[in-house]
């Protein structure tokens, strides 16, 4: 299949167009393991967090910081 050996050779996902737009990414299991692999480490790390504290936070107070962050690090 040749979007597969381009895929593996490149090591670079493949992103499929119609009409200009992007409809689909094409990657190998590997490349999208090591895209989410983070992200689920820093999930796991949520979880144990919150299993050891009764704080809680409400949406808009988290993304209330996030905003913050990003505005703070657009200004740098």
């Amino acid at each position: 299949m040749e979007i597969e050996e381009t895929v593996v050779n490149s090591n670079s996902p493949v992103f499929l167009t119609k009409n200009c737009y992007g409809t689909m990414v094409i990657m190998s299991v590997e490349q999208y393991s090591a895209l989410t692999e983070n992200i689920e480490h820093k999930l796991d790390e949520a979880d144990e967090t919150a299993e050891k504290s009764d704080v809680r936070y409400s949406s808009s107070q988290v993304f209330g910081r996030v905003r913050s962050r990003i505005n703070e690090h657009e200004k740098v």
